[in-house]
C-alpha cells in the first residue's frame, strides 16, 4: 500500500537549503521548539513515518541510565503493520534535539511516555500522545508556512531514504541497508521512494 501510495502522490524531498530554512524557523519559536525540532529531525534524520513519531517512546530512545541511546529502536507495535520495527543508528543531530526535549520535559520522561507530546497533554504525567493525523498536518503546515509546496510528513521520510541510497556505497553497504532502515518490507518499495540524481548518471555512465 505504501508503495503504491508514494507511485500517485510523491512528497517532495527536501534540499540541504530547505532542511536549514525549517530548523531555521523552528528555533524562532520559543514556544515547543524543542519538541518541534525533535519532530523534524525525527523524520528526516531518522526517517520515521508520521505514526511512528507518535507512537515513539522515551524507552525505545534511551538506554539503561536513562541517556539518549545510540540508536533508535523502533518497536513493531509502533510501526505500519506491526512488523517494521527496526534498529536506526542515532544522527548527531537528532540526538542534541532529543537531548535538549529531554531536558526541557524533566521528570516527564517515563519510558512508557510518548516522546512527542500534544499541547493539551504536556502538563500530565503519562500520555498526551499526539496522533500521527495531528503530527501529519502539523507537517503540512509547517512546510506551507514556507512555501514549501508538494511537501508533507513523508518528505523528511523520502529525504532520509534518498540520502541513505547515495551514500551507503561509500561505507559498503547495499540498497538492503536502505531498505531495512526505512522498514520496508520489500527492496521495489524503497526504490519508489528514491529520487534519481542526473549528474550522477552522466557522471557514472562517463566512467563506463
Amino acid at each position: 500500500m505504501e508503495g503504491k501510495l508514494a507511485l500517485t502522490r510523491r512528497a517532495k524531498m527536501l534540499s540541504e537549503k530547505q532542511e536549514a530554512a525549517v530548523l531555521g524557523l523552528l528555533d524562532q519559536h520559543g514556544r515547543y521548539r524543542e519538541r518541534n525540532a525533535a519532530m523534524f529531525l525525527l523524520s528526516v534524520k531518522g526517517g520515521l513515518r508520521a505514526k511512528e513519531i507518535a507512537m515513539l517512546t522515551w524507552s525505545m530512545i534511551t538506554d539503561a541510565d536513562g541517556r539518549i541511546a545510540d540508536a533508535i529502536s523502533l518497536e513493531n507495535k509502533a510501526s505500519k503493520g506491526k512488523r517494521g520495527g527496526r534498529k536506526i543508528p542515532m544522527n548527531r543531530q537528532l540526538r542534541l534535539a532529543l537531548e535538549r526535549l529531554q531536558e526541557q520535559q524533566h521528570g516527564q520522561c517515563r519510558p512508557e511516555s510518548p516522546v512527542i507530546r500534544s499541547e493539551r497533554g504536556r502538563n500530565t504525567e503519562i500520555g498526551g500522545q499526539m496522533s500521527a493525523g495531528s503530527i501529519a498536518d502539523w507537517f503540512g503546515d509547517l512546510y506551507s508556512s514556507i512555501g514549501l509546496e508538494g511537501c508533507s510528513s513523508h518528505s523528511g521520510r523520502r529525504t532520509f531514504i534518498t540520502r541513505t541510497a547515495r551514500k551507503i556505497g561509500q561505507v559498503g553497504g547495499s540498497l538492503r541497508d536502505v531498505q531495512y532502515l526505512a522498514g520496508h518490507a520489500s527492496l521495489s518499495t524503497t526504490q519508489i521512494y528514491i529520487d534519481g540524481d542526473s549528474e550522477a548518471q552522466r557522471k557514472v555512465v562517463d566512467l563506463i
